[in-house]
């Protein structure tokens, strides 16, 4: 498994704790699914106007986000090489925020928007009513497994 982990902004501090979490998330969403973990993952960690942009040109929302996923399950019929499964782009201004919103930590809401979009990734959306439910269940569940909840 590849994580290639690009901090694009420098208004808050993603240490390597935060780091290690992405990836422990990651790992167990992949592991959740029966997926194997011959995978590439790019996350960008980027700031509110970066990821406005981002929602505007691809999702015609001239808004700030959370997070953003973008699936890309290449052909992995080719030999020896890892299959890049997407992009997921967080923006930490706005986890900071809502983590204080909701009262919990800053790593529980990077945890909750990694695996929020890894799902996405893996083909999950939230658009109708019972899909939203199934979603969520698998986030909760990400989050229960790792023991990661208001800390």
């Amino acid at each position: 498994m590849d994580v290639i982990i690009d901090n694009r902004q420098d208004k808050i501090i993603i240490d390597q704790d935060i780091i290690d979490t992405i990836n422990l998330v990651i790992k167990e969403c992949l592991k959740f699914e029966d997926k194997g973990f011959n995978y590439e993952i790019s996350v960008s960690i980027v700031n509110d106007e970066e990821i406005k942009e981002l929602n505007n040109q691809y999702r015609d929302k001239n808004s700030a986000t959370d997070v953003l996923s973008f699936p890309m399950e290449d052909d992995n019929s080719l030999d020896g090489i890892i299959p890049l499964l997407g992009d997921i782009v967080i923006s930490a201004e706005k986890a900071l925020e809502q983590s204080e919103e909701y009262n919990h930590s800053f790593k529980r809401e990077i945890a909750y928007l990694t695996a929020h979009s890894m799902f996405h990734l893996m083909g999950y959306d939230h658009i109708e009513k019972e899909d939203k439910k199934v979603m969520r269940e698998k986030e909760k569940e990400i989050m229960k497994l790792l023991k990661i909840f208001k800390s």
